[in-house]
């Protein structure tokens, strides 16, 4: 499989640039974009051929979940059986921003994206590139950083294509993204608790909850 690259402007994306990486979207493929937290492979969380394919190109371990981008609370409300107090306290505070909050899928999601736990990890993105894919194509995306398991996570989209050439099909080449990587909090159980250290601290998910 060949990658392709094309240039984009993360802050005035192109209508061109979107609508062919919506296109490759709906076809199956699997994409990789700049967003507000480093680069991500994007894919139609609903194909189960695409769901497999991300799997394949991080090398990563069919038992974890894969991460979904909303557009907003309604997308959330959407893919999920019940959305606690806390996840509405964190998401008006953090969203759209860095923070992944885990929470209970609902029967749309298909098990292979929760990685048979049946929970999800979703977050809005400040990403425009993202946001632009996701009213493209009316529905929320797969989104996990863009590296190899086990290895760090690309920053530029040159980055993306030498370590991915070959495991994707197109990179959105926006430079360099900056940033620690999205924060993940679960927030299923009566105690929450950090999954994956990133932007936003555990003293700032404490300060927003409270008691809660």
């Amino acid at each position: 499989m060949a990658t392709d690259l094309i240039e984009i402007d993360p802050e005035q994306p192109s209508v061109e640039a979107i609508e062919r990486a919506a296109i490759a979207i709906r076809r199956g493929e699997v994409l990789a974009i700049p967003t507000d937290a480093l680069y991500t492979l994007v894919a139609d969380p609903f194909n189960l051929h695409a769901v497999g394919r991300v799997f394949a190109a991080k090398g990563r371990d069919q038992h974890r979940s894969l991460p979904l981008l909303v557009s907003d609370f309604l997308m959330a409300e959407d893919l999920v059986t019940e959305l606690p107090a806390r996840f509405y306290l964190l998401a008006r505070h953090f969203w759209p921003g860095p923070l992944s909050i885990i929470v209970p899928a609902s029967a749309k999601i298909p098990l292979k994206v929760t990685g048979n736990t049946g929970r999800l990890a979703l977050r809005q993105s400040r990403s425009r590139v993202a946001q632009a894919l996701i009213d493209w194509l009316g529905q929320p995306l797969i989104a996990t950083s863009a590296n190899v398991s086990g290895q760090p996570t690309c920053t530029t989209g040159i980055e993306v294509f030498g370590t991915m050439d070959g495991r994707v099909d197109l990179v959105l080449d926006g430079g360099h993204c900056v940033g620690l990587g999205s924060t993940t909090v679960d927030i299923t159980e009566p105690y929450w608790r950090i999954i994956k250290a990133g932007s936003v601290t555990e003293r700032d998910i404490s300060d927003c909850l409270g008691s809660n």
